[in-house]
């Protein structure tokens, strides 16, 4: 059975608090739509641009937000391309995980990493062989994963923790979350896409453990930015095998990063969201409410296009036609949406005015 070996340092603490004072701040600082729009888009740019950055990808920001949002091409760098829009992929299966009230699941993780891999839907099959970390400079090898035949039992020991430990709620949900990050690097279950992976189900435990501060913050940014201090930190064991130290190495260390990670990342959430605030934003919150989770993600899409087709609305949540007409419809019936052009083949809706209001402000 998984037992993690820590100790809650005063760095450490000190660091939990912060982040529970800014998170706290956050969520009582005027709520709008497209200030969440803005913010969770350029999180969501920023985690895939620095996340993908540090396994080598050599797009810019910039050019991240082109392939993503304008279609962009850039000759010679196709994989890294395909890279960014299979992370960005699984980043928003996250998002939708995290709105479900249910036990993180192996298979949930394994479906991340068949997003980060090839951008499908598709659980993977953990490693049938041995992995080797080595010094991209060196060559010298820098850790040896578990045998493939531990690897999966090391795995369901790692969710079982996580999920009786959230429930417990002993432990601050970012040190569990923590936790989660280092030893699915340390078990290392697949070739490829390990680091991307581990950092997802990162988020994923944040957010379902009430740290997702709507999806605004990027803690991508903060890894790559500090990348030596992240990667010395995982490497905390004096062996470079499992078995002889990794298994059973303090992960104090990584902790302490992790934690003085969160603290950075919420503290500058903060300081925009207070900085919205000072413009004199209006409070949304009460409004916001009253809509179910699917009507308040539709909202970014009105934010962008006043009046949109059901067809908009099927590529937006990914569904059939049919589903989207229906669910058009549905909204009418309970006064979410009104139909703004009642030809058949062109009708298109727009947000009735008391929800069109959401949308109206700016950053």
């Amino acid at each position: 059975m998984f037992k993690p070996k820590f100790s809650i340092t005063s760095t450490m603490a000190k660091a939990l608090m912060e982040t529970e004072a800014c998170r706290q701040a956050v969520t009582q600082l005027p709520l709008t739509v497209p200030m969440l729009d803005s913010l969770r888009r350029t999180a969501r740019l920023l985690s895939t641009h620095f996340s993908t950055q540090i396994e080598g990808n050599k797009l810019s920001p910039s050019q991240v937000e082109n392939v993503l949002e304008g279609g962009g091409r850039f000759p010679g760098r196709e994989r890294d391309e395909a890279e960014v829009k299979h992370y960005y992929k699984a980043l928003e299966f996250v998002m939708e995980q995290s709105q479900k009230k249910e036990a993180t699941t192996e298979k949930v993780i394994r479906t991340i990493h068949g997003f980060v891999l090839s951008g499908r839907e598709t659980a993977t099959a953990y490693r049938d062989g041995q992995n080797v970390i080595r010094d991209g400079r060196t060559g010298a090898v820098v850790y040896l994963p578990p045998e493939a035949k531990d690897v999966s039992a090391l795995m369901k020991d790692l969710m079982t923790w996580i999920n009786a430990e959230v429930e417990r709620n002993e432990w601050p949900v970012p040190v569990i979350a923590g936790i989660g990050h280092y030893q699915f690097a340390t078990i290392h279950p697949y070739y490829d896409g390990n680091g991307r992976t581990a950092r997802l189900l990162t988020n994923l435990i944040l957010h379902r453990g009430g740290y997702g501060l709507h999806g605004i913050y990027s803690l991508e940014e903060y890894y790559a930015q500090h990348l030596q201090g992240y990667y010395d930190a995982l490497a905390i064991s004096p062996s470079h095998n499992y078995y002889e130290g990794r298994a059973e190495a303090d992960m104090s260390p990584f902790l302490t990063y992790f934690t003085l990670g969160m603290a950075d990342s919420f503290a500058k959430i903060r300081s925009r969201a207070e900085e919205a605030q000072s413009k004199g934003t209006p409070d949304q919150k009460v409004l916001l409410r009253e809509l179910t989770a699917q009507q308040r993600k539709v909202l970014a899409l009105f934010t962008r296009m006043k009046r949109a087709a059901s067809s908009d609305i099927a590529r937006f949540f990914g569904i059939s036609a049919r589903s989207a007409s229906a669910l058009c419809l549905q909204w009418v019936g309970v006064g979410f949406l009104t139909i703004a052009d009642h030809a058949k083949k062109t009708r298109r809706y727009q947000l009735a005015a008391q929800y069109d209001q959401l949308c109206g402000g700016s950053i």
